[in-house]
């Protein structure tokens, strides 16, 4: 297989928004960080990488713990899509930041990143996953708008299928 989604959930949100961002690609791997090394990205071409924002705009415990390895990654000539959760009222100031920082670092490694969604329909101060009026991949908040959650993967892996399959 050439595409795996790689995930860190502390409370199974991402769990459970990588489950639907799989079932709508179909026949991709799924690979939670605290089960499997980051190193298995070497393994695929094409990678999701998502997990949610904590604290004042931090990758969660999982992200944090590879995050070390994750930078010694090739990822040059790798198609990468990002998803990232996160709670726009609770933490308007860094709203799925962790999601930025892991783009920070994606778009410096070569890779081609794909998947860029409008941040219209949220309402937050800042946030490190935030360029140029678009987010850098699929933003959820679970939190305070779950029920555009379904409609909102739905749209994004239509975008992205054809370059990530």
């Amino acid at each position: 297989m050439a595409t795996a989604l790689f995930y860190a959930s502390s409370t199974g949100n991402s769990e459970e928004i990588a489950s639907k961002i799989a079932n709508e690609l179909g026949d991709i791997e799924v690979f939670d960080l605290s089960q499997t090394g980051i190193e298995k990205i070497n393994d695929y071409e094409k990678v999701i990488l998502g997990g949610s924002t904590w604290g004042d705009g931090e990758l969660n415990d999982d992200w944090d713990e590879a995050w070390d390895t994750f930078k010694t990654i090739n990822l040059v000539d790798k198609t990468v899509a990002l998803f990232g959760l996160g709670d726009q009222d609770g933490y308007p100031d860094d709203f799925c930041s962790a999601l930025g920082i892991i783009y920070e670092h994606v778009s410096t490694s070569g890779a081609k990143i794909i998947g860029f969604t409008s941040s219209e329909g949220y309402e937050f101060d800042d946030s490190k996953a935030q360029i140029d009026g678009k987010f850098v991949g699929l933003v959820i908040d679970e939190d305070n708008q779950d029920d555009l959650t379904d409609e909102r993967i739905k749209a994004w892996t239509e975008n992205i299928k054809d370059e990530i399959l």
